[in-house]
């Protein structure tokens, strides 16, 4: 069910880092990016996979994890995504990529839970590092990494309460808490 599909797919940080994702499903799920809307079908989002150890440790030294998690500089040596996914923007194509972006990477997640994968879509990115480490030619703008591999921690939705905040949080267990607004608050009119 789709529902269950949606609330499944949270932004995984943990992953067990040996546990290969195989290029064949990478290029699947680039695939179901492709076959996604395209906004004027102009199709200018290219895709950059890697499930390379060597490249993965180059790729995850150029992001910057978890924004809300002050004291947690990113995942650990063996909880590291086992692939990763960058999309870039084709600038002989399109000079703007947002709404393809986002459709995009939303397919490419949903595939990934589909297959038991979980993913993180990160855009604080050390572009001129990444694009030197990698290549990426100039032509190409970079927009996302999206980290993937078997999830190795558990992400629970709670409603957020009014006066509560909306950041997401970690339990002294390692659980992983995103409040999400309750649909009576982001509903304007019924």
């Amino acid at each position: 069910m789709i529902e269950d599909l949606i609330k499944s797919n949270r932004s995984c940080r943990r992953f067990f880092q040996k546990e290969e994702v195989a290029v064949d499903t990478l290029r699947w799920l680039v695939n179901l990016a492709r076959l996604s809307a395209s906004a004027a079908n102009l199709q200018p989002l290219k895709y950059m996979v890697s499930n390379d150890p060597h490249q993965n440790a180059k790729i995850f030294s150029c992001l910057a994890w978890a924004g809300y998690l002050k004291d947690w500089p990113g995942p650990p040596e063996g909880e590291r995504p086992s692939a990763y996914i960058i999309m870039v923007g084709d600038g002989n194509i399109a000079k703007t990529f947002s709404i393809d972006l986002g459709i995009a990477a939303q397919s490419i997640l949903l595939g990934a839970r589909e297959q038991n994968l979980a993913g993180c879509m990160i855009g604080s990115i050390n572009q001129e590092v990444l694009r030197q480490m990698i290549p990426i030619p100039e032509r190409f703008e970079i927009l996302l990494v999206i980290a993937l591999g078997k999830p190795k921690e558990t992400v629970v939705l709670e409603e957020v309460k009014p006066g509560d905040s909306i950041r997401y949080w970690r339990d002294e267990h390692g659980v992983h808490h995103v409040p999400k607004r309750p649909l009576s608050e982001i509903i304007l009119s019924d």
